[in-house]
């Protein structure tokens, strides 16, 4: 985890992220993008792990180059290199990388192993197309009909980290019973969208309960959403990636913090919520019964 006065390791995990996949998409083994580039083996493993510290912008422009990287994607790898010199308390990503190539959360959840969340509508993991296209159509309220068709597209791709039969994401969602109330695209939407997580959050990777009204506010306050990120541990026990507290902007920069006092404190309130949660079995049943009152 980082300290309060050293930069986030945040930016150039992503940077790191980017470059490999870039790589990949390009067919270069790491020696030969390596030799092209005047870079040693050792070192290009680095940046693509986020190991590089000192992060050299010749580097980071040379190896997007070599992979005929995008002239805009460039200039959002070269800023990731340059924030990861920032130190602060947190990292707030908005604009260049809240979209398309540099999702920082959606790079992030994909390399996670276990995720703990907490959330006030359904989040896009459980999401159904038709209540993904409801809540997409709201906020792109400009867009085409086939931009918005490719975003729920993506939005139902990114749902195989917890579906897929090989090693799937640990998935824990504590989820407050207003989203169960709150019409999202009409009645048969809603309906479909409650019998569609009473089903799948039977998944053995997956624990979905519901913190219902009668619970109050956990620890005494309205924290909002957030989402703790962990990604395992190696063969000697040690974090893989640091984990991290993911809090959605809503509009404004997503902000992402890794200081260990933040940590605790979200693991505390996920605790205090789960402590007042329905277990898994109560949390089906209700599902089912709010969506048999959608379409009664």
């Amino acid at each position: 985890m980082t300290s309060d006065d050293e930069p986030s390791t945040l930016p150039r995990r992503q940077l790191g992220r980017f470059l490999r996949e870039a790589r990949d998409s390009r067919g270069f083994s790491m020696d030969r993008a390596a030799r092209l580039v005047e870079l040693s083996k050792t070192a290009l493993h680095r940046i693509e792990t986020g190991g590089v510290k000192k992060l050299r912008i010749r580097d980071i422009r040379a190896l997007c180059e070599l992979y005929e990287v995008t002239p805009a994607d460039t200039d959002r790898a070269v800023e990731l290199a340059k924030q990861a010199q920032v130190t602060s308390w947190y990292t707030a990503f908005g604009g260049l990388y809240s979209d398309t190539t540099f999702n920082m959360f959606v790079g992030l959840a994909a390399s996670a192993q276990r995720l703990i969340t907490y959330h006030e509508i359904v989040p896009g993991l459980m999401q159904t197309a038709d209540y993904a296209r409801a809540l997409i159509s709201a906020f792109y309220v400009d867009s085409s009909r086939e931009d918005i068709e490719c975003r729920v597209e993506l939005r139902l791709k990114r749902q195989t980290i917890i579906t897929r039969k090989t090693d799937p994401v640990k998935l824990e969602l504590l989820l407050h019973e207003s989203a169960l109330h709150r019409m999202i695209g009409g009645p048969r939407v809603m309906a479909a969208q409650l019998q569609h997580m009473a089903e799948i959050g039977k998944l053995p990777n997956i624990s979905l309960r519901v913190q219902p009204f009668a619970s109050g506010c956990s620890r005494g306050l309205l924290h909002g959403p957030f989402v703790i990120l962990e990604f395992g541990k190696d063969a000697k026990s040690r974090p893989i990636e640091p984990p991290l507290v993911y809090l959605e902007g809503a509009g404004k920069p997503d902000i992402y913090m890794e200081s260990n006092d933040d940590m605790q404190r979200y693991h505390e309130i996920a605790a205090a919520i789960r402590e007042t949660a329905l277990n898994e079995t109560a949390t089906r049943d209700l599902l089912r019964r709010v969506a048999r009152s959608h379409t009664a």
